[in-house]
């Protein structure tokens, strides 16, 4: 799975089916990706399914069992040649911010630097002037707040001018009050120097707002791949919906292409008759029959047959509203979530519908 680059332009950065085993085990399993000048990537998974040995291996801090990695379309490691770390043209931030506590801001800035004294002098107050901290270019990291030092990290990370940059988790250590305005303050920068940025988070909101692409990575290989949009609406399967967000599921068996549920039958096409599936679909997608006061299923175009469930809970979650349904036919909670304030009464009986377009019918 990679990004093709428009015309002969190589990408910028290319892994080529990395491998990476420890103890007999595979950390990272063929692992192919390509990025773009300019372009942002998030591998996107749980801990431990390899992300940041990936990066390692791209950094040059761990060598791959095999596969091969490129810069600009040319090979700077497989198993047998290996170009060292600081001159991969690579730049690296991290969770921990990893000043120098003893240098001014401008000389931790300035650190990775070569040239003469006036053009590094120059480029420390061009970085420092566009993370707004030129202000702060002789005071030293104890002097500044989280959010500072980490732009101070972003600065010298990117004066270097990288040809790529790699993020491992890089505000997870910020407050939710600063890492917004963080992360689209480094966004804005790494664009602006045409820098690969792959960005490595456990988080998939930080990845949706973050990425152009997002790689869903799962027990060391690749899952699924594309721009946000796509692999948030089109999960290759229940656990890759099911990492985006809470999830209901209904177990039904196909006859004749169609799942037979209390919510009315699902086209199954394809799938063997006695197969059975999980209808797969989000609590922002159910739909609450306000109108129906008591009353029985009602065929809907698009929505089935109504089922009726009563309220077991309902919290508000300061934008929505989280109810808690026990579904009568089977006795199973099934969450809804409400725009605004909606907080029914335990023991309120309702009807619910799922919208077909806004269902995955996966094998169960």
């Amino acid at each position: 799975m990679q990004i093709q680059g428009s015309g002969d332009a190589p990408p910028r950065l290319e892994i080529r089916n990395i491998r990476r085993a420890f103890n007999g085990r595979a950390v990272v399993d063929d692992v192919s990706l390509s990025i773009l000048p300019g372009q942002v990537t998030c591998l996107l998974g749980p801990s431990g399914c390899g992300k940041s040995t990936t990066l390692r291996m791209i950094a040059g801090v761990e060598m791959q069992d095999s596969g091969e990695i490129w810069v600009d379309g040319k090979l700077i490691c497989d198993t047998v040649f290996r170009l060292p770390p600081e001159r991969r043209g690579i730049g690296l931030m991290f969770q921990d911010f990893a000043l120098f506590p003893h240098l001014s801001v401008a000389d931790n800035v300035g650190f990775g630097l070569t040239g003469n004294r006036d053009a590094r002098r120059a480029r420390i107050e061009e970085m420092l002037d566009r993370v707004h901290l030129r202000r702060h270019i002789d005071s030293f990291p104890h002097q500044l707040s989280g959010g500072e030092q980490q732009r101070v990290a972003l600065a010298r990370a990117v004066a270097p001018r990288p040809r790529v940059m790699l993020m491992d988790e890089p505000f997870s250590g910020l407050d939710n009050r600063l890492r917004d305005g963080i992360r689209d303050e480094t966004l804005d920068l790494l664009k602006a120097e045409n820098t690969a940025v792959l960005l490595v988070t456990h988080e998939p909101e930080e990845a949706m707002r973050m990425a152009d692409e997002i790689a869903l990575m799962r027990d060391g290989r690749i899952v699924q791949q594309g721009a946000p949009y796509n692999v948030y609406t089109r999960p290759t399967d229940r656990a890759a919906v099911m990492f985006f967000s809470d999830a209901n599921i209904l177990r039904a068996r196909v006859t004749g292409a169609l799942a037979d549920t209390p919510f009315g039958r699902f086209l199954a096409p394809g799938v063997p008759d006695g197969t059975d599936v999980d209808i797969v679909f989000r609590p922002q997608h159910v739909r609450i029959d306000f109108d129906r006061n008591g009353s029985g299923p009602r065929p809907t175009a698009g929505e089935g047959v109504s089922a009726r469930g009563t309220v077991e809970r309902a919290r508000f979650m300061g934008h929505e509203s989280l109810v808690e349904f026990r579904m009568d036919h089977d006795g199973s909670i099934l969450k809804a979530t409400v725009p605004n304030v909606f907080l029914p009464a335990k023991g309120k009986t309702m009807w619910l519908r799922v919208p077909r377009d806004r269902c995955f019918v996966f094998p169960a």
